[in-house]
């Protein structure tokens, strides 16, 4: 997939890079609206993420102008501003999609995807499971064996990282570009906690433990014990 990045920041768009490259993205960034008009017009993109407040062009006239020429490239504003009023005009303006920073990578990647699959026509999935484990995407309802638990939000996230990587190993680098956003402060023990404080939800009480911990690699989700 294609996508175009229009951020001037670059502490944010190398944040964003870095992530959707891990993805398997082919990411082409610029940082004025001049710029991404040019590209947006010339070459085909799967989507956009576009920062409102851009040098020569901003993020709003950029678009308008893409679906004034019938560039239908779906798009995802980034904002500083998180208003209904501002979220309101972004989407008249002809965006698909608004996020208000600071975010999480991970809800950027979800809102991605889920616009990609939209464009494409693909369903898009509302339940997530590996064994007796259910997370419901929309309402992000919890259940584990029919038996709701309740997460923070940033629990939530984490263990829909996890979820949508079951049986696969993430490092703890991976969960922090992809959970915490980028004001994250790598040099704390942060997401050892949290990850603690989700076994004791999801894990405590139950037969089979899911969320393991492979020695000097990361962290597993899945439902028999990998090899430590």
């Amino acid at each position: 997939m294609r996508l175009l990045l229009v951020e001037d920041d670059e502490k944010i768009a190398t944040f964003i890079k870095k992530g959707l490259k891990a993805e398997g993205f082919a990411v082409d960034h610029v940082k004025d609206g001049i710029l991404a008009l040019d590209l947006a017009l010339t070459e085909p993109y799967d989507v956009a993420v576009v920062d409102i407040m851009l040098p020569k062009l901003d993020g709003l006239s950029l678009v308008g102008r893409l679906r004034r020429e019938k560039v239908m490239t779906p798009v995802i504003f980034l904002s500083a501003k998180g208003s209904t009023d501002d979220r309101v005009r972004g989407l008249q303006m002809g965006g698909d999609d608004y996020l208000a920073k600071p975010f999480a990578f991970s809800e950027l990647l979800a809102r991605v995807q889920a616009l990609i699959r939209r464009a494409s026509g693909t369903a898009e999935p509302t339940r997530l499971f590996c064994g007796d484990l259910m997370v419901d995407v929309i309402s992000r309802e919890v259940r584990r064996n029919s038996k709701k638990i309740d997460l923070q939000p940033l629990e939530y996230a984490l263990l829909e990282y996890l979820l949508r990587n079951a049986g696969r190993v993430v490092s703890k680098t991976m969960i922090m570009e992809h959970v915490w956003d980028y004001h994250f402060d790598p040099q704390t023990n942060v997401v050892e906690a949290r990850i603690c404080r989700l076994r004791d939800k999801v894990d405590k009480g139950f037969d089979k433990k899911m969320i393991h911990t492979v020695r000097g690699v990361g962290y597993v989700l899945k439902t028999d014990d990998p090899a430590e």
